[in-house]
């Protein structure tokens, strides 16, 4: 009788470890604290619920690591694209969803699977039996937390993620804004005009500034500190970084013809993106923030068609945690002090929900073939999913880590290939060649073993 495999966290990565393990024929319990016990960001006791952002990012799987995640993932039977591409919204080149319906697909999914049970209960301590992944996210309950600090010997460390707001489409004045991708990016018309576009001149940007800086903010608790990820920096960090740090990042105006005033170029533009099917939620994009709530709404109302703005989420900050994953965890994610016990997700100091569902997939595949009693070959070095865990159990400098998005720097040079900007789209498709083809080859693999393991059997 195979023994059954617990994963604790219905996120994107527990999600993905579920799909992937159960999938393979072993027995999963996936529990989940919520909706018995909330968080600060979730709002549903939905399994795979998104909560930052309704964006996997880019979904060229050519020229972009994130994108090569996703044909990877895919290829593996993923339930994380699976469901993403079937509620996928306007968005330009990036894959957006639809956050309630893919939430609601993801539970569906897993809750009619056969070898999955839910189990709806917090977990707050680190067994020492039975084969467990732990993929609690970036919020880990206090108690468990403290559980995983005492079975690894050292602090988890810690971080802090900042949310944008989210407003009702109907509130926002389209004399004054216009829909337009940067750059008219997309194949079809609706992805050229998957953003909402708000104008400044110099002197509104300005005087956003201003009130940016001087609004009140959340304050932090004693004994914790504000070290961002750059990834998800709240805008008035970057606005404290130089009043022009905005205008060269999610502000930028560039690629964007204003559609109302096609004469007059824009000092910076703020962007938003749909955020549902319906199209009648639109999040910030790229402005999360820790601005207290009544300073939100006069701050975000100062942008030129959001002046009657009805927010149906507005900003917030929460604590995020991550172990420090080059010293903790071996090559197959297992923690070193604890064997029994696998670690996946934005937990194991990956960022991002695509980067977070790769690690599930790739530790529900290893815990699945454990429990099968079948050889795993590591995750090729030459994929996007080898390369990303290979930099956080070991490439990665342990005294410096911090959260890591996919990216091309993390893979193995090509010899032979042009360096530089100029030899940029040559040397990209050349990575992401190999790496299909080792991701590939590794997926073979795996599926001959486990016909040969059935077949003994």
């Amino acid at each position: 009788m195979i023994e059954e495999l617990h994963i604790v966290g219905g996120g994107m990565a527990g999600s993905e470890a579920a799909w992937q393990a159960a999938n393979l024929g072993v027995p999963v319990v996936l529990h989940e604290m919520r909706p018995e016990r909330g968080t600060f960001a979730h709002k549903t006791g939905n399994l795979g619920e998104m909560v930052c952002s309704n964006s996997f990012r880019s979904d060229d799987h050519e020229q972009n690591a994130v994108g090569l995640l996703h044909w990877e993932m895919k290829a593996a039977g993923g339930l994380i694209m699976d469901a993403a591409y079937r509620h996928r919204l306007p968005a330009g080149g990036a894959l957006a969803v639809d956050r309630e319906l893919f939430a609601e697909d993801i539970t569906a999914a897993l809750s009619a699977h056969p070898n999955v049970r839910v189990s709806y209960e917090e977990v707050t301590e680190l067994p020492d039996q039975g084969r467990w992944i732990f993929a609690t996210g970036p919020l880990t309950s206090d108690a468990l937390g403290q559980s995983i600090a005492r079975a690894t010997g050292s602090d988890a460390l810690a971080f802090f993620d900042a949310i944008a707001p989210i407003v009702h489409a109907e509130s926002i004045d389209m004399d004054v804004a216009w829909m337009q991708s940067r750059y008219d990016k997309g194949e079809t018309e609706d992805e050229r005009r998957a953003y909402l576009n708000c104008p400044m001149d110099r002197e509104t940007y300005e005087a956003f500034i201003d009130a940016l800086l001087a609004a009140d903010k959340t304050e932090f608790h004693e004994g914790e500190t504000a070290g961002y990820f750059d990834g998800c920096l709240p805008i008035e960090v970057m606005a404290e970084r130089g009043r022009e740090t905005l205008r060269h990042g999610p502000m930028k105006p560039v690629g964007l013809t204003n559609a109302n005033d096609p004469e007059n170029k824009p000092y910076a533009v703020v962007q938003l993106r749909r955020d549902n099917a319906l199209g009648t939620l639109f999040n910030i994009v790229g402005f999360q923030t820790k601005m207290k709530y009544g300073a939100q709404k006069e701050v975000f109302r100062m942008i030129p068609g959001l002046e009657n703005a009805r927010f149906a989420r507005l900003g917030g900050i929460h604590r995020n945690t991550f172990l420090n994953s080059p010293t903790l965890l071996d090559a197959g994610m297992r923690l070193r002090a604890q064997p029994n016990v696998r670690f996946a997700g934005q937990i194991t100091g990956v960022e991002g929900y695509v980067e977070s569902a790769a690690m599930g997939l790739l530790a529900g595949r290893m815990a699945a073939a454990e429990a099968l009693g079948t050889a795993l070959e590591p995750a090729p070095q030459d994929s996007a999913h080898g390369a990303l865990v290979h930099h956080i159990t070991g490439g990665a400098e342990a005294k410096t880590f911090q959260p890591m998005n996919v990216n091309f720097g993390l893979f193995r040079p090509l010899e032979g290939l042009r360096g530089g900007r100029k030899g940029r789209r040559e040397r990209y498709k050349a990575y992401t060649d190999r790496a299909k083809e080792a991701w590939t080859g590794w997926l073979e693999g795996q599926a001959a073993g486990a016909a040969q393991t059935e077949a003994a059997e």
